[in-house]
C-alpha cells in the first residue's frame, strides 16, 4: 500500500481499513450524534475521520506515526471540529467527559489499550473498536469455556461488551492473517458485581488464571484455605474457568 510514498510499517501494527461498506457499517453501529466528543484511535490516513468530523461536535484523532500524522495535518487541518495529535495512545489521557472512543487498534497491544482506557472510564460514555476476532470472543466469553479468562472478567466487570459485527481480513491492506470483530464496550455506571476490594477481586481472579487448569484450592491458596473456599458454597476442585465473576467477587471478598 503506497499513500504519497506512505508504507505502512509492521512493528507499528498498521493495517488499514479501505471497503467503504465496512466504515458505513461502523459509522452506523456507533450511533453518531451532532453533540458528541469522539476519541479515534490510529486514524490512519483519515478514512474515518472524515465521516466523523460530519458528524461529531468534536474529534481528536490520535496517531502515533509522525508520517500519517503529517498527512492527516495536510489533508484533514481544514476541519474546525477536528485536533490531530501525534502521541501513543497507551500515554494520552481523555479530558473531555462523556467521550465515544473510536478505533481500529492494532493487534499487538491491543489489551494494553483496553486497559488504558477502561481505566479512564470516568470520562467514557462508551469504546467501540476493531480488535482481532479470537480476542474479541476472549472478551465477551462466558464460563466454561476456553476463552473465558481473566481478560473476560476486567472487562465485564466495568463494561458490557458485545460483537457488532466480523470485519473479513480482505477488508484491510495490507491484509491481515486473521479475520477482526468490531466491538461495542459499553461503560457501566456501576461494575457488574458488588466487591470490598477490586484490587483484592482482580489479584484473585489473576492466580486462578494463572494456572487455569488446577483446582482454585491450589492456585489461590495463598489467599484462601479449601475449608474457607467451601464457605462461599464453592467447591475447592472446581477451575478457574467454571466460575462466574460473582463467584470470584465472593471470594474476594472472604479474603479481604
Amino acid at each position: 500500500m503506497n499513500i504519497a510514498g506512505f508504507y505502512p510499517k509492521k512493528f507499528l501494527g498498521q493495517n488499514f481499513l479501505f471497503d467503504d461498506n465496512i466504515k458505513s457499517k461502523i459509522i452506523q453501529a456507533c450511533n453518531l450524534s451532532g453533540e458528541d466528543f469522539v476519541l479515534e484511535i490510529g486514524p490512519g490516513t483519515g478514512a474515518l475521520t472524515k465521516e466523523l468530523v460530519k458528524i461529531a461536535k468534536g474529534v481528536v484523532a490520535v496517531e502515533k506515526d509522525i508520517r500519517l500524522f503529517q498527512i492527516l495535518c495536510s489533508t484533514l487541518g481544514e476541519y474546525l471540529n477536528l485536533s490531530i495529535v501525534n502521541q501513543d495512545i497507551l500515554k494520552y489521557r481523555i479530558s473531555q467527559s462523556n467521550t465515544k472512543v473510536i478505533g481500529n487498534i492494532p493487534y499487538n497491544i491491543s489489551s494494553p489499550i483496553i486497559e488504558h482506557l477502561i481505566n479512564q472510564k470516568e470520562k467514557i460514555s462508551v469504546i467501540y473498536i476493531s480488535l482481532q476476532k479470537e480476542l474479541a470472543q476472549r472478551i465477551i466469553a462466558k464460563p466454561g469455556g476456553k476463552d473465558y479468562g481473566s481478560l473476560s472478567l476486567f472487562v465485564q466487570y466495568h463494561t458490557s461488551p458485545s460483537i457488532k459485527f466480523i470485519i473479513k481480513s480482505g477488508s484491510f491492506k495490507p491484509r491481515p492473517k486473521v479475520d477482526s470483530a468490531f466491538v461495542e464496550l459499553l461503560i457501566r455506571k456501576t461494575p457488574a458485581v458488588s466487591v470490598k476490594d477490586e484490587e483484592t477481586l482482580f489479584k484473585i481472579i489473576r492466580a486462578a488464571f494463572g494456572q487455569r487448569r488446577k483446582m482454585i484450592s491450589n492456585t489461590l491458596k495463598a489467599f484462601l484455605s479449601a475449608e474457607k473456599i467451601c464457605q462461599t458454597g464453592i467447591s475447592p476442585s472446581i477451575r478457574p474457568e467454571d466460575l462466574s465473576l460473582q463467584d470470584f467477587a465472593k471470594l474476594a471478598d472472604l479474603a479481604g
